[in-house]
């Protein structure tokens, strides 16, 4: 790990051998620590007192068993998390993944993540990330709500508006919400709407907290894009996964005046050269919750599905992963580097490998990292927050138009930070070092706790 800087190389070590098997953690950890080897030498007492140290360590671990009834009679038994990683700046915030691949590695990489994002927001806010090896696709809507009343059953006494605030995330919808906050109420006879946010907008929820995580997204390359010049005018565009977060990026892109010609799902990906139809994939994934098969046979035309290969073949100016981690290989970023690709921009969290990374930048690809990108969905659940603690409700243009100056203060911060430390340009540095050095004086200033 020739990378790092000495005073974090034994750290690093460290943090892997107490972590075993933790593979996207150690990935998270050793990405931040190789930015903030001129953090270190700029302020050597931050390793000496070990505050990088702390921030490597959740605060919290939260491990249970899940018991519930399927639709048959029988019992199914499925493992939950919750990892309250640092609360420096804030109650613990961040997501509920619910997937077969969920394991506490994972939720620790996406808990250590959301420290550093949440804290680029500028919002009072620490990182936290939950969740449950359970797979609600093809479960019936009594199957969800009951494993979700169990799950909720265990977590809720570590919850509340000033100490935990969990959201969605994979797998996590309104729905699931709806559910896990009405068993909240019933075991504590509190209307607390603060403590969970992604809630349907007639019981508490915010305008825009839908869409906020892929039109975060396009706002922020909206920025990168103007900082040289440019806009999305003309630009063909290239986004993975077609959930929540890639349907709302698709639809920013094309109000900006970009054309998305290309999504994916787990069964491959749909090419449509026209511009992929955003209420066609809407109605199929949101209301029919169908594949992308479907919108071929809907659309007809030019439009294809292709079963075999990676979206990131499909000639491209700009990538938005959007669906899961490490989904972006060094093959498929040399395949983007080829097709001439300008911008990269991860609206999944660490959806690009270590490869991928290192090739993109080598090749003066501009990359900018997901805890930045795709910061606009925890901050509109922020803004959430503060709607349910005044009990008031703002418009959809109120709450966008929030959003886009929080993705615009982030972008900002993080080029006047790479500046700052001697990487101008460099959108990893500057995200990783403007996130640790708000947390890291907030912990100063609080002591050793």
């Amino acid at each position: 790990m020739t990378d790092l800087h000495h005073k974090l190389q034994a750290l690093y070590e460290e943090v892997a051998q107490r972590n075993p098997g933790e593979k996207e953690f150690h990935q998270a950890v050793y990405e931040v620590l190789t930015s903030l080897g001129p953090v270190v030498d700029k302020h050597p007492d931050l390793a000496d007192i070990a505050v990088i140290r702390r921030l490597c360590e959740p605060e919290r671990q939260i491990i249970f068993r899940v018991p519930w009834l399927d639709d048959s009679g029988n019992v199914q038994i499925n493992r939950g998390f919750r990892v309250e990683f640092n609360s420096a700046l804030g109650p613990f915030k961040g997501g509920l993944r619910f997937h077969p691949s969920v394991y506490l590695g994972i939720v620790k990489f996406l808990g250590f993540e959301q420290i550093f994002k949440n804290s680029l927001t500028g919002l009072p806010i620490g990182g936290g990330k939950g969740g449950s090896d359970f797979d609600p696709k093809g479960r019936s809507d009594n199957e969800v709500m009951r494993f979700c009343q169990s799950f909720m059953t265990e977590l809720y006494r570590h919850l509340g508006e000033y100490t935990d605030v969990p959201a969605g995330d994979i797998g996590v919808g309104t729905r699931e919400i709806g559910y896990m906050f009405g068993q909240y109420k019933r075991i504590t006879n509190r209307y607390e709407s603060g403590m969970l946010t992604g809630k349907g907008l007639t019981w508490g929820g915010s305008q825009v907290r839908t869409e906020a995580t892929g039109y975060g997204t396009v706002f922020f390359v909206d920025e990168i894009l103007q900082s040289t010049g440019q806009s999305f005018e003309g630009k063909q565009v290239v986004v993975s996964g077609s959930g929540n977060v890639a349907i709302y990026a698709i639809e920013k892109v094309h109000s900006l005046g970009g054309t998305v010609i290309a999504c994916s799902d787990s069964s491959g990906y749909l090419r449509d050269d026209k511009g992929i139809d955003v209420e066609l994939l809407k109605e199929i994934k949101e209301i029919n919750r169908g594949r992308i098969t479907d919108y071929v046979e809907a659309r007809g035309g030019a439009a294809q599905v292709v079963t075999d290969r990676s979206v990131w073949e499909v000639p491209c100016d700009i990538a938005l992963p959007c669906a899961t981690q490490n989904e972006v290989s060094g093959e498929d970023a040399i395949q983007l580097i080829k097709s001439g690709c300008l911008i990269v921009a991860e609206g999944a969290n660490m959806p690009c490998t270590p490869e991928a990374v290192k090739n993109f930048e080598e090749a003066g690809v501009t990359f900018a990292p997901g805890k930045a990108v795709n910061a606009g969905g925890v901050a509109t659940s922020a803004l959430e927050m503060q709607q349910n603690a005044s009990r008031d409700s703002w418009t959809f243009d109120d709450t966008e138009a929030r959003l886009a100056e929080i993705m615009r203060r982030i972008h900002d911060r993080c080029l006047s930070t790479a500046d700052e430390y001697g990487q101008p340009g460099n959108y990893v540095a500057g995200a990783n070092i403007a996130g640790f050095t708000r947390v890291a004086d907030a912990m100063l200033a609080l002591g050793l706790v």
